[in-house]
């Protein structure tokens, strides 16, 4: 079991081999023998590293996690474990042993593909504590340790492990091991006082896959599908003769052509390579390096490859799941498990953008997106809490927020809207949850720090209109080249989203009871508020940069008075539903735009950008057979090949922030007060949903929200849990009704109505055809297949004009044309 402890003795040091490692380097093995008297009362382990370490006691390993210590920003913070080791240890003689591999901290990391970021060698921190009556003796790392090599050969987290079982020595990590051809260890010259126990919680092995399918592809391949994209790795059982070589190349993705697609990884090898001692059977998998991946390329194996031999392993940070949604809709339901997946892909240590290629970063600005999603799915605030403590000590070193944290990149980052405003917004987001005020309270220098910043940078009217901005990142419109280019103004973007980050201020500033604070960025929230609407905003609610990202934007950051907001929800609807209710948004707009139109009393036209499947959509991936989120709504084309953008990863969380939405409006919860001691519980069933069930742990107890609509009844179960309260409200009440309730379980059943309107004919406007949302979908989709021009019917004239005036007015109409739309109209 591991646990902590807040110092390590003043003798502990870091050592390591007395050669700087180059690329390709085996990894150093460690070793000392210690003596143990009789009386031992118990023995404790404290160990870290400057890469990745795991830790052997008298030939058994040491704890359960992986990846350890993870990565957090060495040069400010290093985590340390402990380990209970009195179960490994015997009187007389012991031995202790690790091996530490390059890892983030020596390895190549970062868009440069520099190495030695932190350290120029793997480097060892040790300290057994033996607890005996009478005194307490301490072994610590230093020149008495051997330093040799073993089975791993390399170990790169881009590039995989390379271990050769017929160089492991038998017995090294054993007393009585000779190690005399092994070398002293020397003295790593690492500042001790940065090793802290207040790390991120381990990473551990959280799940198994077996095989799904050994396919062999048409260019003679072997390839191992394992049903799912994962993080992690493949563990082989394995016979054969000694020196035989199995090969394990892993991918997201077959191509077109069936084979395996690696351009998703970029220069990263995802390689792992174990060479066989030529025992009866050998069990293997890497310690020291990750994956992200479904397939697996098998090359080497001696015989025929039986499917239970390999074994895929999932692993991520060790956290609670906190929520559930279930729906009557199994490719909503498949939506939503591809958001779980992609976070469990990519929380390991640090919130990263992807898993799988020469990247892997914490990116401030896809948390930031996806923090609410995050918080209703796991208990986040260790690990988040982790890395923000990186954050702030980064910005604190640098004078800015990086674009991605740990920072190991040689360019300064300019302050950015959505990425760098996460020191604001995450800890907002965190409270929020979970209702603990210190959140904010460990936070506030940091927040300062950067709202202070900013506000230094705006022009004298309160707008951000100047510097670089990311702007709405990956808008399905932007260029290829150019993935910052969207539609929507960029200082649009970030004006709107400093508007928000002061408000966040001075919600905090009160909450933590600093009477002056929350008057100041009170005030700086209704400067910068008042700047944006003269810059961006008309009258009557339309916005300079007329993109659904813009009004989400202005509806959801309180920019509007109530007659804009209605004209602005009405302007995103129209857009919505000109663009076919396929998505139109970015990181920045994709998060809200669902809540901008169910805001707005558009939840019909919400549903349809939900379950729309055609490219770019929420559902086009589910139809094409993703298992996570995707980094571009087109990462994969209908007809198989791959976007080549060079940023095309199947595993990317940030757009999985729709499911905030879904946990909100599909299974109706929604805290109105931090730590859902108050909180709302208004489902609102729309689309073809016949019921929902959603689930979610909070800090104090279970809410369990349960509707059912069968034959014009609905149903709803909800439960509150002690010290909480709810207001609730009824899904199609007839009477709209509302009600207070407290903590236990409440349930309600009434009739409802069935709406129905006159069969649609060639004769009916086009306005009565598009203000029925599902009609006017189905409708698109057959312009679409036949016209090279969208067909709106957001005009005054839409009134006076129907499918027949339509059909004599346009130049392209063809029979086929028309018979589609009476087979779309009959089936309406």
């Amino acid at each position: 079991m591991t646990t902590t402890h807040p110092v390590l003795s003043p003798e502990a040091q870091f050592i390591s081999a007395a050669r700087v490692s180059e690329e390709g380097d085996p990894a150093p093995y460690f070793r000392r023998e210690f003596q143990v008297s009789e009386g031992l009362r118990s023995a404790t382990l404290r160990v870290t590293a400057l890469g990745i370490v795991t830790s052997f006691m008298n030939g058994r390993r040491v704890g359960e996690d992986v990846l350890a210590p993870g990565w957090t920003a060495y040069q400010h913070r290093i985590a340390v474990s402990t380990y209970d080791v009195t179960e490994h240890i015997t009187p007389g003689d012991n031995a202790l042993g690790a091996v530490v591999a390059e890892g983030w901290a020596v390895g190549k990391m970062g868009f440069e593909l520099k190495r030695h970021h932190y350290s120029d060698r793997p480097a060892l921190l040790a300290e057994l504590v033996l607890e005996y009556e009478d005194r307490t003796d301490r072994i610590t790392t230093d020149q008495s340790f051997r330093v040799g090599e073993g089975a791993v050969r390399s170990a790169s987290i881009y590039d995989g492990e390379v271990y050769d079982a017929r160089l492991q020595s038998t017995g090294w990590d054993l007393p009585g091991f000779d190690d005399s051809a092994w070398e002293p260890a020397t003295v790593h010259p690492q500042d001790v006082s940065v090793v802290t126990a207040d790390g991120p919680p381990p990473i551990r092995r959280t799940e198994e896959l077996p095989v799904a399918s050994i396919i062999s592809t048409p260019g003679g391949r072997t390839v191992v599908d394992f049903g799912q994209v994962l993080t992690g790795w493949v563990r082989i059982r394995v016979s054969g003769e000694e020196g035989q070589t199995v090969v394990l190349r892993h991918a997201e993705l077959l191509n077109a052509h069936g084979e395996p697609e690696y351009e998703t990884l970029r220069t990263a090898k995802a390689t792992d390579t174990y060479t066989l001692k030529g025992d009866d059977e050998e069990t293997w998998e890497p310690d020291f390096t990750f994956h992200g991946f479904r397939y697996v390329d098998v090359e080497g194996w001696p015989g025929e490859l039986d499917a239970t031999a390999l074994t895929a392993v999932v692993v991520h940070s060790e956290m609670d799941r906190t929520g559930w949604l279930d729906t009557s809709d199994s490719l909503l339901n498949r939506l939503h498990q591809n958001v779980v997946w992609s976070m469990r892909g990519n929380f390991l240590g640090v919130p990263t953008d992807c898993p799988q290629r020469d990247e892997r970063l914490g990116w401030t600005g896809d948390l930031h997106a996806f923090a609410p999603t995050a918080a209703f799915l796991y208990d986040v605030r260790e690990v988040l809490g982790s890395w923000m403590k990186d954050v702030a000590a980064e910005q604190r070193e640098k004078g800015y927020v990086p674009f991605y944290v740990p920072d190991v990149s040689t360019t300064p980052s300019a302050p950015t809207a959505l990425w760098s405003d996460v020191v604001v917004g995450l800890p907002s987001i965190l409270y929020r949850e979970y209702g603990d005020v210190e959140i904010l309270r460990e936070n506030w220098p940091a927040m300062t720090a950067f709202v202070d910043q900013v506000e230094a940078l705006l022009d004298p009217t309160g707008l951000w209109g100047s510097g670089f901005q990311f702007g709405d990142w990956l808008d399905p419109d932007s260029p290829a080249d150019d993935a910052s280019g969207g539609k929507t103004d960029r200082h649009l973007v970030a004006s709107a989203c400093f508007v928000k980050t002061a408000q966040q201020m001075a919600d905090a500033a009160r909450a933590l009871g600093l009477v002056d604070e929350t008057a100041r960025y009170t005030e700086l929230a209704e400067r910068t508020r008042t700047a944006f609407r003269t810059e961006y905003l008309a009258p009557s609610g339309r916005l300079v940069s007329d993109s659904a990202t813009a009004y989400a934007l202005a509806i959801c950051y309180d920019l509007l008075d109530t007659e804009q907001r209605v004209r602005a929800g009405e302007r995103l609807a129209q857009l919505v539903t000109k663009s076919g209710y396929t998505v139109s948004t970015g990181f920045v707009g994709t998060p809200l735009v669902a809540h901008a139109l169910s805001d707005t009393g558009h939840v019909d036209t919400a549903y349809l950008l939900l379950t729309e499947k055609e490219c770019p959509s929420f559902l086009y991936p589910v139809t094409q057979g993703a298992t996570t989120i995707w980094e571009r709504w087109d990462a994969v084309r209908p007809d198989g090949t791959l976007n080549s953008t060079g940023m095309t990863s199947l595993n990317h969380y940030a757009l999985g922030s729709i499911a905030h939405w879904m946990h909100r409006v599909i299974g109706g919860l929604e805290a109105v007060e931090p730590g859902y001691r108050r909180m709302r519980i208004a489902p609102q069933p729309g689309g073809d949903l016949t019921s929902a069930l959603l689930v979610h742990d909070t800090v104090l107890g279970e809410v369990r929200i349960a509707w059912n609509i069968t034959e014009g009844q609905v149903s709803m179960t909800a439960t509150v849990p002690e010290g909480a309260s709810a207001e609730v409200v009824l899904p199609n009440h007839p009477d709209g009704l509302e009600l207070e309730v407290g903590a236990g379980t409440h349930t309600w059943s009434y009739d409802v109505g069935v709406d129905e309107h006159e069969d649609y004919t060639f004769d009916t406007s086009l306005k009565t055809l598009a203000e029925d949302r599902t009609a006017w979908r189905a409708l698109t989709q057959v312009f679409k297949k036949h016209l090279p021009f969208p067909i709106d019917a957001s005009g005054p004239d839409a009134a006076h004009v129907n499918l027949n005036i339509l059909l004599a007015a346009v130049p392209h109409s063809t029979p086929e044309l028309e018979r589609d739309l009476r087979e779309t109209l009959a089936a309406l």
